[in-house]
């Protein structure tokens, strides 16, 4: 059960964020202008490619790297395949994973590995297959790691990924919070925008630090719950099944990455879905058990001595203000006709990427805020 009191409690709260999350979520912002720095030292800026890759194959550990590869998936509408490649089982070292290249990929594939580690051999196998065979070999790793001297020495073009500061102030396991993704993914943006893949110039990516800064303003630990929306948001996904039904293209790997994050740092299940499909998919939910009035003896619980029984709430993500043609009324009226309660998120205008990090930052402080005043994974 949440703790309501230490939301309100900056104090506290720092003193449960043993991992440094509610830090990292801060300084998503800080993150991305690292990252750009980073990404022109290492040559980004100056690439000349002679064109676009046939296919970007996209391998790394943990949620951070597959957020990295549906994001980038999503960004670049398209405009060529984008593969995130699964471990196949373990390499050569004692319980190490390992990462297989698809049969045809060649000289005309681009292989970025994104990793918040770089100590994995199974990554330093997977580069050194891919240089062999011919491919573009890209990484993001912590600057001194295997990987990255690895790959910078020999095999193709190394960005060392921008680490927080504080990290050594926290328990292990900070460098891999929800601020990963960004220190991940910025080089990877600039590299294809360089690619001709997707849009990400420099001063596009500064308007997406500066809305991740904003947002972590309206978000901070500071700021009471009552104006704050990711701590009204976890407040509300208290002893709940969250169902995370997403509207609009960006939206979707925003909903995918917070039902990820909710399980990995506070033990919570969550279901993702875009809509309109997501209502059918999910609509036999909200008529059992899991729906608000699926107990009829529930008025009469003891509220002391009875634990709260699951609920499912709905949480609608929308990735631009309401314009055209929209599944949204529906999933609200599917909702509220079996009583279940409804949580909404839609970001201020801006471009594609400026929408994407407001939601993506809400949702990660929104699921920092429920793992430390539940007691989760912190």
């Amino acid at each position: 059960m949440l703790d309501d009191s230490l939301l309100d409690t900056p104090e506290a709260l720092a003193r449960a964020d043993r991992r440094g999350l509610l830090r990292g979520a801060a300084e998503a912002g800080a993150r991305v202008r690292t990252a750009i720095r980073h990404a022109d030292e290492a040559g980004i800026a100056a690439l000349r490619p002679e064109g676009r890759p046939r296919a970007v194959i996209i391998a790394g550990p943990g949620a951070a790297a597959a957020s990295v590869a549906d994001l980038i998936a999503t960004l670049a509408h398209g405009a060529c395949p984008v593969i995130r490649l699964q471990p196949t089982g373990v390499a050569p070292a004692a319980g190490a994973l390992r990462w297989t290249l698809p049969g045809w990929a060649g000289p005309v594939d681009l292989l970025l590995i994104a990793t918040p580690d770089g100590a994995e051999p199974g990554l330093e196998l997977l580069a050194d297959q891919a240089y062999r065979r011919g491919c573009s070999v890209t990484t993001v790793a912590p600057a001194g790691t295997p990987l990255h001297e690895t790959v910078g020495a020999k095999h193709g073009l190394a960005v060392p990924m921008a680490t927080s500061l504080y990290t050594a102030e926290y328990e292990e396991g900070a460098a891999a919070g929800p601020d990963a993704l960004w220190a991940l993914l910025t080089p990877l943006l600039a590299l294809l925008d360089r690619a001709g893949l997707l849009e990400a110039k420099p001063d596009g990516l500064q308007k997406v630090a500066d809305r991740l800064d904003s947002t972590a303003e309206r978000c901070g630990p500071a700021i009471a719950t009552y104006s704050n929306p990711a701590k009204t948001l976890a407040a509300e996904l208290d002893e709940s099944l969250p169902l995370i039904w997403t509207e609009g293209p960006s939206a979707g790997p925003v909903g995918r990455r917070f039902a990820a994050l909710l399980a990995e740092i506070a033990g919570r299940a969550a279901l993702a879905g875009e809509l309109p499909e997501a209502l059918p998919a999910h609509g036999s939910l909200l008529t059992g058990d899991l729906a608000a009035g699926g107990d009829p003896d529930d008025f009469f619980r003891d509220r002391v001595e009875e634990p709260q029984a699951l609920r499912a709430r709905a949480v609608l993500l929308r990735d631009r203000p309401t314009g055209g043609l929209s599944a949204a009324p529906a999933a609200r009226e599917l909702a509220l006709g079996h009583d279940i309660a409804i949580s909404e998120l839609e970001p201020q205008e801006g471009s594609d990427l400026e929408t994407l990090a407001e939601l993506i930052a809400v949702t990660d402080f929104a699921a920092v805020y429920l793992a430390l005043a539940s007691g989760g994974r912190s």
